[in-house]
């Protein structure tokens, strides 16, 4: 007997798939959480850098995201809530780093320069100041893509629940055919990693 899909489940299924679309079109509601979060921070001046993975794809990794991750510094953060709280944007609880668009229903989560990526303990790699390291487009500010997986690896190195960043890593470098030389210009506690995912993503499936 042939199990039958719980329509509710099956209207899930859809509108995921639908979702996928309108983000690979670029026209989901986090494309557009994107553009206004720039447009903002760049109005107001406030050095900042788009990281996770809506950096991924804007560098060719190509895969869907539900939420928009921006680096500031401090002071970037303060500037920012002075100038979104109120306008379109709230803090996900009283007093958090994160924004929420509520225009967009996007989650804006932001990263601090200074502090460390995975299980937020002293290691040698640190969220950089975006000032010193942002590479400029027309319309965004992004982290490089050496930084990116530097602070991926990083991550998913020291937190357990963060495994996902090393599966980014391995993706990326399998997508964008990255070279094993890349290593050396990361820093030299995740030189390893990046090289043992580089071995792993030279593997292929069959068929």
């Amino acid at each position: 007997m042939v199990e039958t899909l719980d329509p509710e489940r099956e209207a899930a299924f859809w509108s995921g798939v639908e979702n996928a679309g309108r983000f690979f079109m670029g026209a989901a509601g986090v494309h557009r959480a994107l553009e206004r979060l720039a447009r903002l921070l760049d109005e107001h001046k406030i050095s900042y850098a788009i990281a996770g993975a809506m950096a991924l794809n804007e560098w060719g990794y190509r895969r869907v995201t539900e939420d928009v991750d921006v680096l500031l510094t401090r002071d970037g953060l303060s500037a920012l809530k002075a100038a979104a709280l109120g306008r379109g944007y709230l803090e996900k609880f009283p007093g958090s780093k994160g924004l929420r668009d509520t225009e967009n229903g996007v989650n804006v989560d932001v990263l601090l320069a200074g502090e460390f990526p995975g299980d937020g303990l002293p290691k040698p790699v640190v969220f950089p100041d975006p000032a010193t390291v942002a590479v400029r487009g027309a319309r965004v500010a992004l982290l490089p893509l050496p930084k990116l997986l530097e602070l991926k690896l990083a991550s998913g190195m020291t937190a357990p629940h963060r495994l996902k960043d090393l599966a980014d890593v391995l993706e990326v470098i399998r997508a964008l055919a990255l070279p094993r030389a890349m290593a050396e210009s990361l820093d030299a506690s995740v030189r390893a990693k990046y090289d043992e995912l580089w071995v792993a993503a030279q593997a292929r499936d069959e068929g």
